[in-house]
């Protein structure tokens, strides 16, 4: 189990995130993202439009991607959860 906060997803705040694997990380950082702005966090509007664009340049998109799998290799393990 690792974590990364949105603000290392592109985000707004210290929301931490964690999962066993990248793409779980994403996925919450999606969600959370989705409901801060809901929510009215207009802190956030701009991160959510970023992950909306994303995948609609998905060059762009790719390099994005493959920088958070790499930066999630390179965390340690969360100590806690172990």
């Amino acid at each position: 189990m690792k974590t990364m906060t949105c603000r290392q997803l592109g985000g707004a705040c210290d929301m931490a995130h964690r999962g066993e694997d990248a793409n779980e990380i994403i996925h919450a950082q999606d969600q959370h993202l989705k409901d801060a702005v809901a929510a009215g966090q207009a802190d956030h509007e701009a991160a959510l439009k970023d992950m909306k664009g994303r995948w609609r340049r998905p060059l762009s998109g790719m390099k994005w991607y493959k920088q958070v799998q790499r930066d999630f290799a390179a965390l340690p393990v969360d100590a806690s959860a172990a």
